[in-house]
């Protein structure tokens, strides 16, 4: 079973997303403010949490910038409709999906279904990781079979959506892929909902496996078409 902890400082919300995710056979935790998410998350197994952005104490963006610090616990952010600048500087700093209240269940379930099944294929969740392949470029080394990734036999943290980009860019050598076809790959979502978020990501990944991230050698960008693994890299 796993365990979502749902932090917000309106019991309302929490009592709501509870009723959700229990129905869907979920354990919840709750939490009121970003200093109990920390202690809850340094205390208890937990595979996935909600954070609310405006909180007393401890705002969602801090939380989630000090979690991001030890751990690669998928977060989705709960965010107001009209706010795009939180939803971007929320991925900026480390989360991995939001969501806008008013809260639809279906899409929180969906996106929370969505996170777990990629947080559980890394073995982050308990997941089998066995078999796979081994893809490379240049000194990027990825052991698709034991989940890990390497630069110059050095082992890179990534998170899961920053692991699925590379995987579907290694995978694919030279191919070009625009934002809405890494977005439909990576997210599994026919829905195409920001270019930003792609870059977001695209650019967290190139500070993990570039030696100069702001003159790439590897992950390359082909301006107005989308992003490429260089073929044959050296």
């Amino acid at each position: 079973m796993y365990t979502i902890l749902v932090c917000d400082d309106d019991p309302d919300i929490v009592s709501a997303l509870e009723i959700y995710l229990g129905s869907e056979g979920y354990k919840t935790v709750a939490a009121y403010n970003g200093k109990e998410a920390l202690r809850i998350a340094a205390e208890q197994e937990i595979h996935l949490i909600l954070m609310d952005i405006m909180m007393p104490e401890l705002d969602g963006m801090r939380a989630t910038s000090k979690l991001r610090e030890g751990s690669n616990v998928p977060i989705i952010l709960l965010t107001a409709k009209s706010e795009d600048s939180d939803k971007i500087l929320g991925l900026n700093i480390g989360a991995d999906d939001y969501t806008t209240n008013p809260f639809n269940p279906l899409e929180v379930i969906a996106r929370v279904k969505s996170q777990l099944r990629r947080y559980t294929s890394l073995g982050g969740a308990g997941g089998a990781a066995g078999g796979g392949s081994v893809l490379s470029a240049g000194p990027i080394s990825m052991d698709d079979g034991a989940k890990v990734v390497t630069v110059d036999g050095e082992p890179v943290s990534l998170t899961p959506l920053e692991y699925n980009i590379l995987k579907l860019l290694l995978s694919n050598p030279g191919q070009v892929f625009s934002s809405a076809q890494i977005y439909e790959h990576v997210w599994n979502d026919p829905v195409y909902g920001s270019e930003n978020t792609v870059a977001v990501h695209i650019r967290h990944l190139r500070e993990k496996i570039e030696i100069n991230p702001a003159e790439p050698r590897y992950l390359k960008v082909v301006w107005g078409l989308g992003y490429k693994i260089e073929k044959g890299a050296v």
